[in-house]
């Protein structure tokens, strides 16, 4: 297969190789470079990087949307684009542009969790399973119909790093079957059942401890690695990156016993935390260091 690709960050990266293992992928599409880190010098996205390594022509336009950018596109004679995570909406002519279509690694189980933010919404709302689908990319969001899916259980520590990790590498293994089957009788997606992800705002962050047990549990895990919820530990904000449900009652933010903290119903203890200017640390170097008041703000 003739394939473009088409994705930025980390998640996008396993599917780009798996791909490129057993196809020709004739361009790769990615985010420009972006300023970051002490110094704000662009740095290239990490599809970007990895094509390089791969040794693959890529191309980091800001939009499609000029006839010329699209001509190029479609110059490129591919059979199907697999696009993850690429950051740009697709205009029809691009996405009508190779002879299969454009397909899409999307990081639930549709039509649940449509938009940005799946994977964070999915522990969020305390679901009990996950995955990804293959869908046929149309106009509309993440409303095409799907060609394969693959599903997952969310256990009861899991956050969204861990689930990040464990769907690129099954939409990757996902994609590459796909590919070696098309064309496929594609399945529309239910009409009934459909939610939206919406982009997480960091205001959700903060912890608010009159609320149940495992309503924080799952914003900890869900906000971890990024934004962070966080909470105030004296007058120092730390972000706690990883919990589970514990017995315990007390008042809301009331210190229990060693990093566990009473909610508006059970309590939970953090595993893990982040300091202000410090790495993420298991909760017992955390408090090897900060000792903890009676009460978290």
């Amino acid at each position: 297969m003739r394939v473009i690709f088409m994705g930025t960050p980390d998640f996008s990266v396993p599917a780009l190789r798996a791909i490129a293992a057993r196809h020709e992928v004739v361009a790769v599409y990615s985010q420009p470079p972006r300023a970051a880190g002490r110094g704000q010098k662009p740095r290239p996205s990490a599809v970007q990087r990895a094509a390089e390594e791969l040794g693959l022509p890529v191309r980091v336009p800001e939009r499609l949307k000029s006839a010329e950018d699209q001509a190029e596109f479609a110059a490129l004679g591919a059979d199907v684009a697999v696009v993850v995570a690429y950051g740009l909406i697709l205009p029809q002519a691009v996405l009508d542009a190779p002879r299969l279509g454009c397909l899409n690694i999307h990081a639930s189980l549709l039509p649940r969790w449509r938009g940005a933010a799946p994977i964070h919404r999915a522990i969020m709302a305390g679901d009990a399973e996950t995955g990804v689908a293959i869908m046929q990319m149309e106009a509309g969001l993440d409303t095409g119909p799907v060609l394969a899916e693959a599903r997952t259980p969310i256990g009861p520590e899991d956050t969204t790093a861990d689930l990040h990790d464990r769907l690129a590498g099954m939409g990757a293994g996902l994609v590459v079957d796909v590919l070696g089957r098309l064309p496929l009788p594609a399945v529309p997606q239910a009409a009934a059942g459909v939610t939206y992800a919406s982009k997480i705002d960091k205001a959700e962050a903060r912890i608010d401890w009159t609320r149940p047990a495992a309503e924080v549990d799952r914003l900890i895990r869900g906000l971890s690695p990024f934004p962070g919820a966080w909470c105030l530990i004296g007058d120092e904000r730390v972000k706690l990156l990883r919990s589970r449900l514990v017995a315990g009652q007390g008042a809301p933010g009331q210190v229990l016993s060693g990093f566990v903290i009473a909610c508006g119903e059970g309590a939970v203890e953090v595993l893990d935390a982040q300091r202000e200017g410090k790495r993420p640390m298991p909760a017992a170097e955390i408090l090897r260091g900060l000792a903890l008041p009676d009460r978290l703000g």
